[in-house]
């Protein structure tokens, strides 16, 4: 009876060739209202002064506290497996990346 029930609980994903490719993103940008929090993932390239989301995600208050705590979790192992992560603070890496300096 319980196996036929966790069969029932499965959850089925699918993800389209596409979306599986994945975006580069090397700067997060975090909003949030009292109903949403509005993540956007940015690619910042070095000497280039302006940049695009490449993609939103929108998460109510609780998913994006257990995103916050998977995210931990996940930091946690690859950090007992990899070593520490070192902080962009840390390293003091400016923020035009060694390319030269944008201008407006």
């Amino acid at each position: 009876m319980q196996e036929q029930q966790e069969q029932n609980n499965q959850l089925n994903i699918e993800i389209s060739e596409e979306i599986a490719e994945g975006q580069y993103a090397n700067l997060v940008i975090i909003t949030h209202s009292h109903a949403e929090f509005v993540v956007d993932f940015v690619n910042v390239m070095p000497g280039t002064p302006k940049s695009k989301v490449k993609s939103r995600v929108i998460l109510t208050p609780q998913h994006a506290k257990r995103f916050m705590k998977a995210l931990t979790e996940n930091i946690s192992r690859f950090e007992s497996i990899n070593g520490k992560i070192q902080d962009l603070e840390e390293t003091q890496l400016p923020m035009n990346f060694g390319g030269p300096t944008a201008q407006a």
